[in-house]
């Protein structure tokens, strides 16, 4: 995909990203790594030419994204108040 002349320039401090790919769930993992890094992250996804997805998003490039977890502990079952195993 090429950009065109008339297409509009995001406002200031966003950008828009393009992410092409053969599966759906290939651009959706590229998609959460780069939410992890920004702010935003309005998402649209299209088909690609061969049956491929395009997925495009808008992020805040002037805000951070939230506090990063490692894997280890994102792969970790929550913790905290919860219902206790006599609780029906």
């Amino acid at each position: 995909m090429h950009p065109t002349e008339n297409e509009p320039l995001p406002q200031g401090g966003h950008a828009e990203i393009r992410i092409v790919s053969a599966t759906p769930e290939a651009a959706r993992a590229v998609a959460e790594v780069i939410r992890r890094c920004f702010a935003g992250a309005e998402q649209r996804s299209y088909p690609a030419p061969g049956g491929g997805t395009r997925l495009h998003l808008t992020v805040d490039t002037e805000t951070a994204a939230g506090p990063a977890r490692t894997w280890l502990a994102t792969s970790r079952p929550p913790t905290g108040p919860g219902p206790h195993t006599e609780e029906p």
